[in-house]
């Protein structure tokens, strides 16, 4: 995988699952700078920004899979915060880049691999995972459309981050609405 800049995120959004939603739309992953892709997610279908660019339209898809997903239960989530924040308090802690996952999609021309940064601050919780994935499959199926994301955002604009329980409740609101 090639090397990237690290993430950019809007100063206005949210990770909700593998998906950061904003005013900007609905990115797998964290919005990075260019030239590092992005993976945006339209009511068209998926698009990719930055060196490679391409786009599909949902219909064309068989797939679109998210791998190399930093994934942890609570407890080692936890532990992992508790160790940084001991780090950071003995002037120890240096921040490391943010986990880069690859999306790829699968078109009737060939598998199409990107590379994404993670939005989330440590990993994902295992059931955010499953709920991610399952959406993304509606969209390749036509059951649903990122679209019941941007909503979302312009209805509720969270404010503060999110909780695991609370993107993961989200996310079931948005596999409701599909």
């Amino acid at each position: 995988m090639e090397e990237t800049p690290p993430p950019h995120p809007a100063e206005d959004g949210a990770t909700v699952g593998l998906f950061w939603v904003s005013a900007d739309g609905v990115y797998v992953g964290a919005p990075a700078t260019a030239p590092a892709p992005n993976m945006v997610l339209t009511t068209a279908g998926p698009r990719v920004t930055g060196p490679h660019p391409r786009e599909w339209t949902w219909s064309d898809l068989a797939g679109l899979e998210i791998t190399e997903v930093p994934t942890r239960s609570a407890p080692q989530r936890w532990a992992t915060h508790a160790a940084s924040f001991v780090a950071a308090a003995l002037d120890a802690w240096v921040p490391s880049s943010p986990t880069e996952m690859t999306v790829s999609v699968i078109a009737p021309d060939g598998t199409y691999r990107t590379p994404v940064y993670s939005s989330a601050a440590v990993a994902y919780s295992p059931r955010e995972v499953a709920l991610s994935r399952r959406l993304l499959s509606d969209f390749t199926q036509g059951t649903a459309t990122p679209a019941v994301m941007t909503e979302w955002w312009e209805q509720t604009r969270p404010t503060k981050i999110l909780r695991s329980r609370e993107r993961e409740a989200v996310l079931e609101l948005w596999l409701t609405r599909a």
